[in-house]
């Protein structure tokens, strides 16, 4: 069997509670060779250890995870007790060391978690579960590969409106798929949570989005800081401008469009224009006045004059992808 890949701490979570052992955690990159070779690793190190549970996270999918996670590079494997606590970490692609820590490990004795009762228990989790990130979004499936129609509209709803948010797959345990019908008294799924408050399905978030409350409400809910962390790392090539590449609303978006396109750049874009938040939090949080900006795997790259420098020296492309 393959080692699954997670999307959120929620799933990380119920990972690790469903067995008295270790879990391994590998979070990496697929634009970064030796974390998708680790990968492979993986797979071949999960069926030698039985008793241990393993799992990956894309980086690129998964920013609150990895900033849970303390994760300042990739590869980065992270191993966990079943309360979720992080027993030790490995930084870097070293296979060898990643074996012998798992085996060192996975021989420890790791102290079961005491339980109230099954009642109380269940509770006890559903609550901790949708507390887990400020948005959370119960569904069929996960945000790559949603599960049913209702689902797969609600991913792309969230998508559109740029934030940072965990889904738990409903499909994976049975337990929480019931439970949580009977503590919200919500009977159908996804089901999304905002601040621990039930928010409803599908046909409320498309009347909120209707009425224009939608992308205030999922705003409100993600502090600014998370927000910005979260934007500037959801493409390895993040521009912020005014307007959109197809239709910029100043020179300066205008020429950086060009320069990107001009050297094939894969990039994607925020229109600062959209959300004052964004606008004047981003010049703080960066420490630099003017748009558009240009980041690279969450790290800025400057405005319009530096990229222009780099285009002229032929290290553009060297800058943003090394």
């Amino acid at each position: 069997m393959s080692v699954p890949d997670i999307f959120s701490e929620a799933e990380l979570h119920t990972l690790c509670r469903s067995h008295a052992g270790l879990t391994t955690l590998l979070l990496w990159a697929p634009w970064h060779p030796p974390s998708v070779h680790l990968t492979k690793v993986l797979e071949a190190v999960a069926k030698e250890q039985k008793s241990t549970r393993f799992a990956k996270a894309n980086v690129d999918l998964c920013v609150s995870l990895a900033n849970s996670m303390g994760a300042e590079q990739v590869p980065f494997v992270a191993f966990l007790n079943p309360q979720g606590v992080k027993l030790d970490t490995l930084s870097g692609a070293d296979p060898p060391r990643l074996v012998e820590k798992v085996k060192t490990l996975s021989s420890k004795s790791m102290d079961a978690p005491v339980s109230n009762g099954p009642v109380n228990d269940l509770n006890s989790r559903l609550k901790a579960l949708i507390n887990f990130s400020p948005i959370m979004l119960f569904m069929k499936g996960n945000r790559t590969e949603p599960q049913c129609k209702f689902s797969r509209q609600a991913i792309d709803m969230m998508q559109k409106h740029n934030v940072e948010y965990s889904t738990f797959d409903i499909l994976a345990d049975d337990e929480v798929r019931q439970g949580l019908k009977v503590y919200s008294n919500w009977k159908t799924y996804p089901q999304l949570y905002v601040r621990g408050e039930l928010v409803g399905g599908i046909d409320l978030m498309k009347e909120m989005e209707e009425e224009g409350s939608f992308a205030g409400m999922l705003g409100a809910a993600q502090p600014l800081q998370e927000r910005l962390r979260s934007l500037i790392s959801q493409h390895q090539v993040m521009l912020f401008m005014k307007g959109n590449p197809d239709a910029p609303r100043c020179g300066f978006s205008r020429k950086m469009v060009d320069l990107l396109n001009e050297h094939s750049i894969d990039y994607d874009t925020f229109d600062i224009l959209s959300d004052e938040d964004v606008r004047q939090g981003l010049k703080v949080y960066s420490n630099w006045p003017t748009y558009p900006q240009l980041y690279s795997k969450g790290k800025l790259i400057g405005g319009l004059d530096i990229l222009k420098e780099l285009a002229e020296e032929g290290a553009l492309a060297d800058e943003l992808f090394a």
